[in-house]
């Protein structure tokens, strides 16, 4: 398993447990983003890379019963290992930029406007329809 991120085993009942997670958490993201009247939206983005995330972990333990342990960053390199080339461009794409920016978001100074936690909601609303048809 050189070059692997850490992972761990999981039981059967984890990836409707993470999918059920993913959809909590995407449901966090929307309503922060619709329902919050502010110029800093940065409190949005957190629940959507949790969501991002969750969805990846959902479809690693459905397909091969393994999740990412840490570092959410590795989480685009296990979909890509387990799907191949079954994993679009375009979703390996959305998970890496949304996963980038996470700690500048959580801790540093940047501020995420309203215009861009539309834009990245509207694509985690892709990224959860194709998820979710992996499953």
């Amino acid at each position: 398993m050189t070059g692997q991120g850490p992972r761990k085993t999981v039981d059967g009942g984890h990836s409707s447990a993470r999918l059920l997670q993913a959809r909590e958490f995407h449901e966090s993201a929307r309503s922060q983003v619709v329902l919050a009247q502010s110029k800093r939206y940065n409190d949005a983005v957190t629940p959507m890379v949790a969501a991002a995330t969750a969805y990846g972990d959902a479809i690693s333990a459905h397909a091969r019963g393994i999740v990412n342990k840490q570092g959410h960053q590795n989480a685009p390199r296990l979909l890509r290992e387990i799907l191949g080339d079954s994993l679009p461009d375009k979703q390996g794409k959305f998970l890496r930029k949304l996963l980038g920016p996470k700690v500048e978001v959580n801790y540093g100074a940047r501020s995420t406007t309203l215009d861009e936690a539309q834009r990245r909601l509207a694509e985690l609303d892709e990224f959860a329809v194709w998820a979710e048809g992996k499953l």
